[in-house]
């Protein structure tokens, strides 16, 4: 088996962080996870398995336990983030109705 580096572990381990990024800020763009009851459930399965990832990266010495919290934290706050915008927009839409 031939041995893998850590410059190259961290590229694919930023990539399957990049792919949820994506998936983020796709419904950031069109809000319509409102409207796609399985969006979170696909988050939250894409986090859970990202989440086993960086912890086995983390037991290998490939990141620090803090460079493998800080990157789930961005995560978790970009998520938050749409979240939150989403909402806010909802409350904003709501009382131009006058509902």
């Amino acid at each position: 088996m031939d041995s893998i580096n850590k410059t190259t572990a961290l590229e694919i381990l930023m990539q399957d962080a990049e792919k949820i990024y994506k998936l983020i800020n796709s419904q950031k763009e069109h809000l319509c996870f409102a409207n796609c009851p399985a969006f979170e459930d696909v988050v939250d399965t894409q986090m859970y398995g990202f989440s086993r990832e960086v912890d086995y990266a983390v037991k290998l010495g490939i990141i620090s336990k803090e460079e493998g919290h800080k990157i789930l934290s961005d995560l978790e706050s970009s998520l938050n983030a749409m979240y939150t915008n989403y909402f806010d927009q909802s409350k904003n839409d709501s009382a131009d109705k006058g509902v």
